[in-house]
């Protein structure tokens, strides 16, 4: 049977509504298992923000003036029918909540992932950015430490490509897509152990900084 332009609509409508959801689903896990708030965010296509600004200075990753968060706790029910409110919203986590970050190459923080995974070092959640970053989750106040930290471990942060994200920084979360490049995804997803209790920066960041160091030079 051939494709009929009523058809090819059915089918478009058919998977908009498999989008949305996954997108719920992954909202109910993120605020219902493992305790974090949801931000509805901006979309790009094409380099062009979905707020509407045509000199947005972040397109599709930030969060949607007027929409309201999903809070942790959440469950299916409640999240399915408060992300109905922001059909197409990319999937925005706030940092300094529940976790900070640490920013690093993705190259070097696959390489750190596997160093530390051999170590047994305790590890939260990483992702990976379709513009080549890792992060990784760590425990809040992360970032405002990040300087002091690196520098009693005798690394100049201004020669690593590491950075920290902290209070007032929000992080695309999978199954979303950042700035319309491609999506996010989990290099090592959120489990019950490690969503509400990240590790501490300071017992990744050694191993961090070596590998960040190691992969610029």
């Amino acid at each position: 049977m051939g494709f009929t332009i009523g058809g090819i609509r059915e089918m478009r409508s058919g998977a908009r509504r498999r989008v949305r959801a996954t997108e719920c689903t992954a909202v109910a896990e993120y605020t219902g298992l493992w305790g974090w708030d949801v931000v509805p965010g901006a979309r790009a296509v094409s380099g062009q923000c979905s707020c509407g600004d045509a000199v947005c200075a972040a397109p599709g990753a930030h969060p949607l003036s007027f929409a309201e968060p999903v809070p942790a706790g959440a469950g299916l029910d409640d999240a399915t029918g408060a992300w109905s409110e922001y059909p197409g919203a990319a999937l925005l986590l706030p940092v300094g909540r529940a976790f900070d970050v640490i920013e690093v190459a993705e190259a070097a923080g696959r390489r750190a992932l596997v160093r530390l995974e051999r170590m047994g070092l305790p590890l939260g959640p990483v992702c990976a950015t379709p513009t080549g970053r890792a992060r990784f989750f760590v425990a809040p106040g992360a970032a405002a430490e990040l300087p002091h930290l690196l520098y009693r471990m005798g690394w100049d942060d201004a020669d690593l490509d590491l950075h920290g994200l902290g209070p007032g920084s929000y992080v695309t979360a999978p199954p979303s897509d950042l700035g319309g490049l491609g999506p996010v995804r989990w290099l090592r997803p959120p489990t019950m152990d490690t969503a509400g209790a990240p590790p501490q920066a300071r017992l990744l960041l050694g191993t961090l900084a070596y590998i960040c160091h190691r992969t610029h030079y």
